[in-house]
């Protein structure tokens, strides 16, 4: 894979990071919302290691 794509995923996957601590430090979060960004995290993780 080149390395700009996984620095892509990389760049893609702490921005996600960030916006899940966001949602996480509201006072009411909203869990749909949460789950979603996990999964979106977890398919970056996984393209990641399969190359």
């Amino acid at each position: 894979m080149e390395q700009s794509h996984v620095s892509a995923l990389q760049l893609k996957h702490a921005g996600l990071e960030r916006r899940l601590a966001d949602e996480l430090s509201r006072p009411m979060p909203d869990l749909s919302t949460i789950q979603l960004l996990k999964k979106r995290k977890l398919r970056i993780k996984e393209e990641l290691s399969h190359h």
